[in-house]
């Protein structure tokens, strides 16, 4: 199916002033890409601020809805990050997402620039980042910040040499910008949205850029954006404690339950494990696998499956002490390179403060803290060493406001135990949107759809179809 528009968008205005050109929607020549999907690219302007010049592509996957005579338009999704492919949660939410939507809307996702499909970031070499984890460590030890300050220049040079064209438009106000083209160029007048994690960010800023462009936006797992754009270290900072107490309760839960690892006391086995794969790490045919640093990242990174993940995680940790298994292995930098450029073009670090940041972010979650700060630069709340050196100035830096004034509702979902996206962020969110309404989940894991199929799946559902928002104060424990 081809959708040819030839209609030019509306005036963009960027930082108060209009560009010299409106851009042109791009077509869309969509073809069949396996199991009812369809994949497309779409050619949008690489500087906003010049929309005739040149272009980059972005990597489009769509699942037509299955009701057409019940169709409302297309949702687009986007499933975080920064640095998440589209591809999968399209083809989770046209497969076996709510019925609902996959009946009544086209299921619409893309790759964000410089991810995936479109044309995507690279930094160092997976065997590069690789020498940079074998030298970090689960405990400060002397010159851990020294050490840092180097890896996180090393991997900055890198995204320099590699990415040097493109590092100055990644960041999440030209992505919103994007949407936006997308939007009219798939054909509907009004924005239907669901925005997991950092993809909550991208709806707020699209929000504030195009609040009368909006029919339905829900956003779950939330960002607190003021504190994510303005005050970076505050922001990452709860994230350590937010994975630091999410690990405390699954060991709670291991005792509890008298799980498979730590033989009643998890905690202790947890640090004599990180200790013991720091004094020797996993080596096979001389080639680095892992350590206590690369164990604490894969860990804190599975502490999002929520409760249903526990079990395995138990499991997985036997495999460790076993000195085999994935949570020894070094982290994908591929995700890690779009992570963390796109965090260091939103965000800016004072570097005066860094050392004494980087060292109460460890004091606040020991067990977890030191392995991410110190380390090369990797996700999310342990990027500052990297964005502290950050070579260009993004053009597509968005530092409010973020009332949204002149929106619709606008759903937010927070999860109380969620260790990505604090709670307090998704409650910040909805108080600092003008038409913010919080449902919340009461449980474990990132995000509340993630966890909850039935009661915030329905709840979701009803408000992107019909328009309908839950009661004020309205929870979920399922």
């Amino acid at each position: 199916m081809k959708i040819v528009m030839s209609a030019l968008a509306g005036l963009l205005l960027i930082g108060g002033a209009p560009a010299a050109h409106a851009a042109e929607v791009p077509s869309l020549t969509w073809s069949d890409c396996g199991d009812g999907f369809e994949c497309a690219t779409a050619e949008v302007p690489l500087d906003h601020r010049k929309p005739s010049g040149e272009t980059i592509e972005l990597g489009m996957t769509r699942k037509p809805a299955t009701d057409p005579s019940r169709r409302i338009g297309s949702l687009f999704v986007n499933p975080g990050g920064p640095g998440g492919t589209v591809d999968g949660l399209v083809r989770f939410v046209g497969t076996d997402g709510p019925a609902e939507l996959r009946e009544r809307f086209d299921i619409v996702g893309f790759d964000p620039r410089g991810v995936g499909r479109s044309q995507p970031l690279a930094c160092q070499t997976q065997d590069e980042y690789a020498a940079e984890w074998a030298k970090a460590a689960a405990r400060p030890r002397g010159g851990s910040f020294d050490n840092a300050l180097r890896t996180g220049k090393a991997f900055v040079d890198a995204c320099a040499r590699q990415s040097s064209k493109l590092l100055p438009f990644v960041g999440t106000e030209y992505v919103a910008r994007d949407m936006d083209l997308l939007r009219q160029a798939v054909g509907d007048r009004k924005l239907n949205y669901l925005g997991l994690s950092y993809g909550t960010f991208i709806g707020t800023v699209y929000a504030n850029l195009f609040p009368k462009n909006i029919r339905v936006l829900a956003l779950d797992g939330a960002y607190d954006p003021h504190t994510y754009a303005n005050r970076p270290y505050e922001y990452d900072l709860a994230q350590y404690r937010a994975v630091e107490s999410a690990l405390g309760r699954f060991f709670d839960w291991c005792v509890a339950t008298k799980c498979e690892f730590g033989g009643g006391d998890p905690r202790s086995a947890f640090v004599r494990l990180q200790n013991a794969l720091d004094a020797d790490p996993v080596v096979e045919n001389g080639r680095f696998v892992g350590n206590g640093a690369t164990l604490t990242y894969n860990v804190q990174a599975s502490l999002g499956s929520g409760v249903q993940g526990w079990p395995l995680l138990a499991t997985d940790l036997v495999d460790a002490q076993n000195r085999t298994g994935f949570l020894l292995s070094v982290p994908e930098v591929a995700f890690l390179s779009a992570n963390t450029a796109v965090e260091c073009a939103d965000r800016v670090f004072p570097r005066g403060q860094l050392e004494a940041r980087l060292a109460i972010a460890s004091r606040v979650a020991p067990l977890t803290g030191p392995a991410l700060a110190y380390a090369v630069p990797n996700y999310d709340h342990a990027h500052a060493t990297a964005c502290t050196q950050w070579p260009v100035k993004s053009q597509s830096r968005y530092a409010g406001p973020f009332s949204a004034a002149g929106a619709p509702p606008i759903l937010v979902v927070g999860n109380t135990g969620d260790p990505d996206t604090p709670y307090q962020d998704s409650v910040a969110l909805a108080s600092t949107l003008r038409s913010g309404h919080l449902l919340t989940y009461r449980g474990e894991g990132h995000t509340g759809l993630g966890q909850s199929q039935n009661c915030v799946a329905e709840k979701i559902t009803a408000y992107l179809t019909e328009g309908v928002l839950p009661p004020r104060g309205a929870f979920c424990d399922d």
